[in-house]
């Protein structure tokens, strides 16, 4: 099996091993071929949630739960244990039971393959091995490169074998949709931690449409940004902006241990006196909380806002990329108009704190609390953007 084109998301790890990965594949060009999202509006918002399967949905999703026979026949041991068609793109859950020859990204680009084939086949296409190039040699639009290979392999399965990534992009531009792959040629993976992270998967799979729905329908509140600047530093965001224009915002900062008793700062009655007079400004209304949710303290505060509804702003030292989503009871949170989470790029680029190397959670917990600062300070009237 030739080596695909994917770019490992997590360098170093072994990707023939045992293993549980979360796989994402986007539809080239975004084009809603799979399906389309359904919802039925019940009395406590969005409910029943699903998409309806195009027939290419349904073969993708048959391709999937066939995978692991398919890989058997190859001497390899999968299973897999979830799977959603997005009108868009394709979440599934794979695990690999035992070392492979393969890797996963033979894998996957067997699987993708495979959807292209039969995609192809729906259109009443004949197999590429068996297609003749329909190259205009005399067009000013071909490149030289493809009008000598062209001169050289007559099908288009023989010429797609020796292009490069690049060319194929650029045949598949001259030669039109119709006969492009089905997915994009990369892919995401997420790679599983533990037990715990595999049923987070498996349910985020699940979840997905009713999420895509969400979103849909209440863009502001689900509003996403990779780059925004906020005061004097630049962030990733996902959530409610509207939530930095608030005039109040309070910042929840706790160490881990009393300065002065050494116990943990959480189970003090200075923390219970602080934890009163912050749920006195929540329940008195246009206040903001703002805090990176690290200590024991700062996390039960989180948590108490996510539960309850209360307007937050969480700073995480996670980066929020393209393909980034929060977990459900934060992207929930975000549903409802009550959070917005901030990343902030170059974190590390803070410097240390009191001698402590930037990178280390030490530095990251004072530098996050240090951004927390800066946007309560913020008094602009629109949250210093």
């Amino acid at each position: 099996m030739p080596a695909g084109s994917y770019r490992p998301r997590n360098p170093g790890h072994d990707y023939h091993g045992r293993g549980i990965y979360l796989i994402t594949l986007v539809v080239k060009d975004r084009r809603p071929l799979l399906g389309s999202l359904t919802a039925k509006i019940g009395r406590e918002g969005v409910g029943r949630e699903g998409v309806v399967l195009s027939p290419l949905g349904a073969v993708v999703a048959q391709m999937w739960e066939q995978t692991p026979a398919f890989q058997a026949s190859h001497g390899n041991r999968i299973m897999v244990h979830a799977c959603v068609c997005m009108p868009d793109h394709f979440h599934g859950v794979i695990e690999v039971l035992e070392p492979m020859e393969w890797s996963l990204g033979d894998i996957m680009q067997a699987f993708k393959a495979t959807c292209t084939r039969r995609w192809h086949e729906m259109q009443g296409l004949p197999k590429a091995s068996e297609r003749p190039l329909t190259i205009d040699s005399d067009s000013p639009d071909t490149p030289e490169w493809l009008r000598e290979k062209a001169s050289t392999y007559l099908t288009e399965g023989a010429l797609l074998a020796v292009l490069s990534k690049k060319q194929r992009q650029e045949y598949y531009a001259l030669a039109g949709r119709q006969r492009s792959p089905l997915f994009d040629d990369n892919y995401d993976d997420t790679v599983c931690l533990d037990e715990r992270h595999k049923r987070a998967m498996i349910n985020y799979v699940h979840d997905n449409p009713r999420r895509a729905i969400l979103r849909r329908s209440m863009p502001d509140a689900m509003q996403r940004s990779l780059r925004m600047q906020i005061g004097s530093h630049y962030y990733g965001t996902f959530g409610n902006l509207f939530l930095l224009r608030w005039a109040n915002k309070i910042q929840v900062q706790c160490h881990r241990r009393h300065p002065v008793t050494g116990q943990p700062y959480e189970t003090t009655d200075d923390y219970a006196q602080q934890h009163a007079r912050w749920l006195s400004a929540i329940l008195g209304g246009q206040t903001v909380i703002v805090t990176p949710g690290i200590s024991r303290g700062e996390l039960f505060i989180k948590n108490e806002c996510l539960e309850k509804g209360y307007p937050l702003i969480h700073l995480q030292k996670e980066p929020i990329g393209p393909l980034w989503k929060p977990e459900r009871q934060r992207f929930d949170a975000c549903a409802n108009g009550s959070l917005l989470i901030l990343a902030p790029w170059s974190l590390d680029a803070m410097g240390e704190v009191a001698g402590v190397p930037s990178d280390s959670d030490y530095s990251r917990f004072h530098n996050l609390n240090t951004l927390a600062t800066e946007i309560c300070a913020l008094s602009d009237g629109n949250g210093g953007i």
